[in-house]
């Protein structure tokens, strides 16, 4: 691996620990299934993958690893790899010929677009049976905080809306080739009965701007919006328009949202 090019530029550490590597996807797999993989490297979770899926779909935007992924394939026929930008893809275009019961996501994200790429994920209105991704340390602190914690913001509410999340185990920044300067960890998600929200952009937009400013109360972030309705939940909650976003759960911010949608 010494003599690659790696590029700061796709945020590139490809884990080598091949103990981290097994636990990753040692999880239950249903019966034709197929799962997607973002960012493939040289192949080393790729290879894995194979052997424990029906079929896995590939992406990775650098065409220079294509020798060493294609290396660590070998022997292996149930594959699909796009050389392309995750993000620029059109994903229900590349699985529409596909044929599966059920469809996973396991992937070793990049850094600098882990939240764009589970943005996607989401967009896609796919209903994954799994999505298990490794992110920076910091980034999974976010999505899995407690209300009322430094880490929960928005990331965390609108991850949480959407699935139901885990928080797996850490892995050290030593397992990875090169070494980053943080740890990872490792967090899945898992569909759940989503709460009823009205209008899901006004949800999306409201919780944005409720975080906008963390140390702001409510009434300072959302000053925009039609106050008294918002109190009208907040104290039926027991709180009111001085509370900070930080310290309210996910089914207020749901009931807020249906509020002032009528």
């Amino acid at each position: 691996m010494e003599s690659f090019n790696f590029k700061k530029k796709y945020g590139q550490n490809f884990l080598v620990d091949e103990n981290i590597v097994k636990k990753i996807v040692d999880i239950p797999v249903k019966n034709n299934s197929i799962v997607i993989e973002i960012g493939t490297g040289d192949g080393r979770l790729t290879k894995h993958l194979c052997s424990k899926f029906d079929k896995v779909i590939g992406y990775e935007i650098d065409f220079e690893v294509k020798d060493k992924l294609f290396a660590n394939l070998e022997g292996y026929d149930n594959y699909e790899i796009y050389f392309d930008d995750f993000l620029k893809r059109d994903v229900l275009t590349d699985l529409k010929n596909e044929k599966y019961n059920s469809l996973y996501v396991i992937a070793n994200l990049p850094y600098y677009i882990t939240t764009p790429i589970l943005e996607k994920l989401i967009n896609l209105n796919i209903d994954f049976e799994l999505i298990r991704v490794m992110v920076q340390k910091e980034v999974g602190d976010r999505i899995c905080a407690s209300v009322g914690t430094k880490n929960y913001g928005s990331l965390t509410v609108y991850l949480n809306y959407n699935f139901d999340v885990k928080k797996d185990f850490v892995v050290s920044r030593n397992s990875f080739f090169p070494k980053p300067n943080v740890d990872s960890i490792v967090v899945s998600f898992y569909k759940k009965d989503k709460i009823d929200v009205g209008d899901l952009d006004i949800f999306y937009k409201l919780i944005r701007d409720s975080f906008k400013f963390k140390r702001k109360t409510l009434k300072n972030n959302l000053k925009g919006y039609d106050l008294n309705l918002i109190e009208e939940v907040l104290i039926s909650a027991g709180f009111d328009l001085s509370v900070r976003a930080e310290q309210l759960p996910l089914e207020i911010f749901c009931e807020i949202s249906n509020k002032i949608s009528i």
